[in-house]
């Protein structure tokens, strides 16, 4: 097959698969009533999206866990490893629910985290599909050398509990909306690690209104441990970061 026709068949694959797209969503949009609920739309294109389709559209803003009473033993067993911490002393770190890190940037968060020398909770994530136990990925001994100092989690963690503890000082984020309005909304500054999507420009939001640090990739876009380490540190610990954390409570 000429390179032609092959651009042509991508093009066309790629058209379809936006049409599929934007069929999927205005059948959705039809087989709604008279008001649709949005989250996370700017208000701008409110009165536009609602003459489009002729229904209301009603903004119900980014939806924010309080916290709850704590009864699963899971949930209270993290609480009473934050209560033994000093304010403001830890960091949570989380990629959120679809973003899985391969081995490569495990071992380059684990070691920015040991690096740092700051307390830590840390949430790993497989895809369903693949059966990986969490000490198959992290560096040999990494567990053992941090001891009290973090605690890894796998698949899940109450993010919001954890986000509004006084011991937590920074919040080791993808950057993803939901994440980066919870740490607002509980005062945590954020060391910014993006992924895809969205996120690249929710990490430039972070650090133009000054309440978080984008930990940097080296020039073929690989996560650096010795930066992580950097960033949590000013971030959470040092004289530097305290304009950031400032920020972070006022923004809360």
């Amino acid at each position: 097959m000429h390179q032609h026709e092959m651009l042509q068949m991508q093009k066309l694959a790629m058209e379809n698969s936006n049409i599929n797209m934007k069929d999927s969503f205005m059948e959705a949009i039809r087989q709604s009533r008279d008001i649709i609920l949005v989250k996370d739309f700017e208000v701008k294109y409110m009165d536009y999206l609602s003459e489009l389709v002729s229904k209301k559209i009603v903004p119900i803003g980014s939806l924010v866990h309080d916290s709850i009473e704590q009864n699963d033993e899971h949930d209270v067993g993290i609480m009473q490893w934050l209560d033994k911490k000093e304010k403001g002393s830890s960091v949570f770190v989380s990629f959120g629910s679809e973003w899985f890190l391969s081995k490569e940037e495990i071992h380059e968060v684990a070691q920015g985290l040991e690096l740092s020398k700051v307390n830590f909770i840390w949430v790993i994530r497989f895809p369903q599909d693949e059966k990986i136990r969490i000490d198959d990925v992290l560096p040999k001994g990494f567990l053992e050398r941090v001891g009290e100092r973090g605690m890894v989690l796998e698949k899940w963690a109450p993010q919001a509990t954890i986000l509004q503890h006084t011991s937590i000082g920074g919040f080791v984020s993808h950057c993803g909306w939901g994440s980066l309005t919870e740490s607002m909304k509980f005062g945590v500054p954020i060391i910014a690690m993006p992924m895809y999507h969205d996120q690249p420009i929710n990490a430039r939001i972070v650090e133009h209104i000054g309440m978080g640090i984008e930990a940097l990739r080296d020039e073929n876009g690989k996560l650096q441990s010795e930066e992580i380490a950097k960033v949590i540190r000013e971030v959470v610990i040092e004289e530097s970061g305290e304009g950031v954390r400032k920020k972070a409570r006022e923004l809360s």
